[in-house]
């Protein structure tokens, strides 16, 4: 259980233990009679049983405190390789693997010479990572257990084994994280990236930004993936794109088939525009 993101348990003897605590503070009943009780609603924003509002809120305060001051060491180390590094998010089988394949495809059909890693986090395998590594990119795999994300110090010691990164070159390049298939706890996590793309394939429905709003509203880029299977569910890309910036104004939204290459492009000019931002920055 991850007790600064909300992750729970959710097994019977759980719920019944939340049950009688509809008093405690963070839990409020949104209406009279409905079916609805909102255990985020306290200072926190999560109920974690044992712990007040104030103990969890120093909990996070703590162990977010640690990531970030390592997440901006990462920072600083990324900007001094001129590395462009991009932190993929979603629930698990959105595509994220898929997606990566195609785009390094089509990065090495444009580029050769363009450095290239990923950093691949699941609790367990290294399935994603073979998978990489055979469409021609070095590829690192983190193992969480139990974890439901990845971290910075997680990150720091990933890049160091990234041999094209680890020679302070200056050379540039895509460093992608592959997060860990979730769409509630990396929304927290700096890594150090330059930016966050949240992807949703429309299997998934329509309505997730407002289910998970956390990880929508941390993104600046959502991809809409596995559009050509749009004919064969019931996703409306309108409805899913006004509730994204009902979520975030600010967030852009790019739809693609990673299976078909539609849409591709403007996802590679977006790579582009964002290593060109990162080149324009001073060296730290």
């Amino acid at each position: 259980m991850c007790t600064v993101c909300g992750c729970s348990d959710n097994s019977a003897g759980h719920r019944l233990l939340l049950q009688p605590q509809a008093g405690q503070a963070g839990m409020q009943q949104l209406k009279q009679g409905n079916a609805t009780l909102h255990f985020g609603a306290g200072a926190a924003r999560v109920s974690v049983p044992g712990l007040s509002q104030a103990r969890t809120l120093k909990l996070e305060t703590d162990i977010l405190g640690a990531n970030n001051t390592v997440a901006e060491q990462n920072r600083a180390h990324f900007g001094a390789h001129r590395v462009t590094v991009l932190n993929l998010l979603s629930s698990p089988g959105s595509g994220k693997t898929t997606l990566l394949c195609a785009t390094i495809e089509a990065l090495r059909q444009r580029s050769a010479a363009l450095p290239l890693a990923v950093i691949e986090g699941d609790q367990q395998t290294s399935f994603d990572a073979e998978r990489i590594r055979a469409s021609g990119a070095p590829a690192i795999q983190i193992n969480t257990g139990k974890g439901c994300h990845l971290d910075a110090p997680m990150i720091a010691a990933a890049f160091a084994q990234l041999h094209n990164h680890a020679q302070g070159d200056g050379a540039g390049g895509i460093l992608f994280i592959e997060n860990v298939g979730n769409l509630v706890c990396p929304a927290l996590w700096d890594l150090g990236e330059a930016a966050k793309v949240v992807i949703l394939s429309v299997t998934e429905g329509d309505d997730k930004p407002l289910k998970y709003p956390d990880m929508f509203a941390a993104a600046q880029l959502m991809i809409l993936n596995k559009t050509d299977l749009l004919p064969y569910v019931n996703f409306d890309v309108a409805r899913c794109s006004e509730l994204a910036r009902r979520v975030n104004p600010g967030i852009q939204i790019l739809p693609l088939s990673a299976t078909t290459g539609a849409g591709m492009q403007a996802w590679l000019d977006w790579l582009d525009l964002t290593m060109a931002q990162v080149q324009a920055e001073p060296a730290t």
